[in-house]
């Protein structure tokens, strides 16, 4: 035969939860058999999923994930399937690919290069496998071959790639299957989500067929699985460098069946074109993350301080969307079953009514709130359909500012006292916000952004208070655009008000005309900077003659700039460290315990500034 039915089938998974976990490999065996397939390819690691982190160390874990396979087996009857766990040999664990077939464990597929960048420290887990190694592993007392192997159904011969090992250049596996014949190159996946990381996947996907003459495919996990990394679920084949294959990215189902029909003879498949939107994929990424947050939590909902500005709008529409997607996809009755709500819509806007039960938001001003986000805050509000509740906070600070002048023997001011007397406002919103969480067994959203968290832009135990903060992930450059691009492409109507203001922390008496770039710097200058210094690691002097050729800024304005980052970044690693849990939304975060490690205490960039000066 020349012929294959296949199947890419990605899963939300979540770790410790073998039954849930196993159940979505079943029923996605059962819809993939329902439609005549031959064989099955899950993700990476599949089994456990990937966010298992230092579970994986134990003796115990790798062994009840190869136990799994004693479920799985008799669903194997006239079907291959390929299937991700950790396996534990001794004193070395492997992550591998499980290919079962006619109830059999055909062989195990170990890995050979670990992901160590960014978000990934797999070698703190996993050991590698050495190239053309196979021995024998024993399981249920017979001899399986473990190691790198290529397998034949069909008079097809495959073989795997596993995630990282497709990222390795000219060491990757894809060249040995190449020279051992192979017709398809399976890659299962745990990628992280990334706004623009499936067009990179799709130029993979793309090279690797055509450099190793073979059919390629591509399965990713699916959604967010323990906290903080997104997975799209992404489906990709390609052959002679064409796509030929593409699911819809970041579903709500806990999992997809994707079918391909494989003809070893057919040269030309329909070619496939994506299109790709960072606006886009940012509300559907961050929208499905929340959703998994909230029912793997098993919370009731979330509280959000609204306060009428960019971040706290960004994050209610976000909200928002999640249930409008989420019905869109599930329909009325699943969505409502999987986010635990008992309640039957009434009325004929069900997405508005669902929102209102979801997300509670509260104003609290101060003396020195204003009218206007006051009217943004209960507009946005109104118009999604979350309660909107309000009260003022100025007997609170008022209470501990006579404390503390009692106390310490004066007066404060504003000239003297300018942070104190800011941070005292954001952080007497904080327990009373937290109260409302508290009594309605929701997640408290915090609001801060990337840019602020670079800079210390925040008050810690104020603002930055909350069980998770979904857009800390992004820069606030990025959030303004995207909310003026949410307004009139998802219909945002309620954000008009919010996009006519400029952004303020509103901590200072009105006549001061606080905004946060005065405070800081323009965002635009922000985001540019971090992108430097951040992502690419370079030096505030290398940051300034790059920027002074691509910035319309004068030179000793840019470098004041510049040494006003890295200042402010080295005094505030301690407040990146407590942080809320984040998504990984973007290219690169700020997060210590994913992207971005800082030492606590530094030496604050203190020569690398005066060289800058004195350039």
């Amino acid at each position: 035969m020349s012929t294959l039915k296949i199947a890419c089938a990605t899963v939300n998974q979540t770790p410790l939860d073998w039954t849930g976990n196993l159940d979505h490999i079943k029923q996605a065996i059962i819809k993939a058999k329902s439609l005549n397939v031959e064989f099955v390819c899950f993700p990476e690691l599949a089994i456990t999923g990937y966010g298992s982190e230092d579970l994986f160390l134990s003796y115990w874990y790798p062994q009840k994930a190869i136990s799994q396979l004693t479920h799985l087996l008799p669903y194997s009857e006239g079907i291959t399937i390929a299937v991700g766990l950790p396996v534990r040999i001794q004193e070395k664990v492997y992550n591998c690919v499980a290919v079962l077939e006619n109830q059999k464990v055909m062989g195990f597929v170990a890995k050979q290069f670990m992901a160590i960048d960014g978000v990934h420290y797999e070698f703190r887990w996993f050991t590698p496998w050495e190239h053309g190694k196979v021995i024998q592993f024993e399981f249920q007392g017979n001899q399986i071959p473990f190691g790198d192997l290529v397998l034949e159904k069909n008079g097809i011969k495959y073989g795997f790639e596993i995630c990282e090992d497709a990222w390795r250049g000219d060491l990757r596996p894809g060249f040995r299957l190449k020279d051992r014949n192979v017709d398809l190159i399976f890659n299962p996946s745990a990628s992280h989500f990334a706004m623009g990381k499936s067009i990179l996947r799709e130029q993979l996907v793309n090279e690797s067929s055509k450099k190793f003459a073979a059919t390629y495919f591509y399965v990713n996990l699916l959604g967010n699985e323990a906290g903080r990394m997104i997975f799209d679920g992404e489906i990709l084949a390609s052959k002679h460098g064409k796509l030929i294959l593409k699911n819809e990215l970041l579903s709500f189902e806990d999992f997809q069946v994707l079918v391909f029909d494989y003809d070893k003879k057919k040269e030309e498949y329909l070619e496939i074109k994506s299109l790709h939107d960072k606006n886009e994929e940012f509300v559907k990424a961050s929208a499905l993350a929340l959703f998994d947050y909230l029912r793997k939590s098993k919370s009731k909902g979330f509280v959000l301080s609204l306060s009428g500005g960019a971040d706290s709008s960004t994050i209610a529409v976000l909200v928002s969307e999640m249930v409008r997607r989420g019905v869109e996809e599930l329909g009325i009755t699943l969505f409502l079953q999987k986010s635990g709500l008992s309640f039957v819509p009434s009325t004929n806007n069900p997405v508005k009514e669902i929102t209102g039960q979801l997300l509670t938001t509260a104003y609290q001003a101060s003396d020195n709130s204003s009218f206007v986000t006051f009217q943004s805050a209960k507009f946005l509000a109104e118009s999604i359909g979350a309660e909107f509740l309000h009260w003022e906070i100025t007997d609170e600070v008022k209470s501990y500012t006579e404390k503390i002048e009692k106390a310490i023997g004066r007066k404060l001011t504003w000239k003297e006292d300018d942070i104190a007397l800011q941070n005292i406002q954001a952080r007497t919103r904080s327990p009373i916000i937290w109260m409302l969480a508290n009594i309605k067994n929701a997640l408290l959203l915090s609001t801060s952004n990337r840019s602020e968290g670079d800079v210390g832009y925040t008050t810690m135990d104020g603002d930055t208070s909350g069980s998770i903060s979904p857009i800390a992930g992004v820069d606030k450059h990025f959030v303004i655009q995207w909310l003026r691009w949410a307004e009139t492409e998802l219909n945002y109507s309620g954000l008009n008000k919010v996009n006519g203001l400029q952004p303020t922390a509103e901590l200072r008496p009105s006549e001061n005309q606080q905004t946060d770039e005065t405070d800081l710097m323009p965002y635009a200058v922000i985001v540019e900077i971090e992108r430097l210094a951040i992502r690419d690691k370079r030096s505030p002097l290398d940051i300034f003659l790059i920027l002074k050729e691509e910035l319309n800024v004068e030179k000793e304005l840019l470098k004041s700039y510049i040494k006003k980052f890295f200042r402010l970044w080295s005094q505030n690693q301690w407040k990146r460290e407590r942080f809320a849990p984040s998504f990984h939304l973007d290219e690169f975060n700020v997060d210590p315990k994913t992207w971005y490690r800082f030492p606590i205490l530094s030496g604050g960039y203190a020569e690398e500034l005066k060289e800058l000066d004195e350039y």
